[in-house]
């Protein structure tokens, strides 16, 4: 019997005084495509976190690949774009080179012969490849939240979790994002998506599994969109009032933790 793709059991999660996830299970299976919705504050990114190694579990086991969560996971066959991180923070860097910093991770400290090539490579999967030698912070919102999904697919990963991709981009960027999506998914790609909306993903997703309080209320057939979320010229704004504040942008370095230190994602 296939191991799940990412398989969480009983997972509760506390930050300061809040009791964030309480006893949350979660399976995905390789070559899935689920999403996780919920109201702000229900839990999702909190998950997401927990699942890539930023947050520790109170209580509770997630396995990836077939393995514990630790050290033994082969984290570099497992990508994710964070929440709201610009990829043009701090120093500034090209297109590629931001992509590249994907190839660090413990076990590696130094970037690989041909990672320019790899980096345009994965340029080029988010319709970007004519940008690589941009400075990011000449790059629209919604081409900086590519380049960030780029450096997930740098590592050719088998598992690739997002947390709010399309959140606050055009929607040209959406729907690059949404057949960029469609293509690696045909090839395999098992993805753990949240989103506040399917929207151009859709047609993608396979399942979706919807947070309330910190506890999975639904797990099955995504819901389908009503009123005027579903016509086309909606558009869907929130608050963006996560449990979690977003990430700054040293995220995207090399850290002791396997894609963003605990510190950066905790108030």
């Amino acid at each position: 019997m296939t191991a799940p793709a990412i398989d969480v059991r009983d997972l509760h999660v506390h930050l300061g005084a809040s009791h964030v996830l309480r006893g949350v299970d979660l399976r995905v299976d390789p070559g899935e495509v689920v999403a996780l919705l919920g109201a702000n504050g229900s839990g999702k990114s909190t998950l997401v976190r927990t699942v890539v190694g930023v947050l520790e579990p109170t209580r509770g086991e997630v396995d990836l690949l077939g393995h514990r969560r630790g050290s033994d996971v082969p984290w570099d066959r497992i990508g994710y774009v964070p929440q709201r991180v610009s990829a043009a923070a701090g120093v500034p860097s090209t297109a590629a080179e931001v992509v590249a910093s994907g190839l660090l991770h413990r076990g590696r400290l130094t970037l690989p012969r041909g990672w320019r090539r790899q980096a345009r490579e994965a340029l080029a999967q988010v319709g970007l490849a004519d940008r690589a030698d941009d400075a990011t912070n000449r790059l629209s919102g919604g081409q900086q939240q590519r380049v960030l999904i780029a450096r997930a697919l740098v590592r050719s990963p088998e598992v690739l979790v997002l947390d709010e991709p399309v959140a606050g981009v055009d929607r040209p960027s959406q729907e690059a994002f949404a057949a960029t999506m469609a293509r690696l998914v045909d090839d395999g790609l098992t993805v753990l998506v949240v989103l506040h909306e399917l929207g151009e993903l859709a047609g993608l997703i396979s399942r979706a599994v919807v947070l309330r309080h910190g506890r999975v209320v639904h797990d099955g057939a995504p819901p389908r969109p009503h009123g005027e979320h579903g016509t086309e010229g909606h558009e869907h704004i929130h608050p963006h009032t996560s449990e979690v504040p977003a990430v700054s942008g040293s995220g995207l370095g090399l850290t002791d933790t396997p894609f963003e230190s605990e510190q950066e994602a905790r108030p």
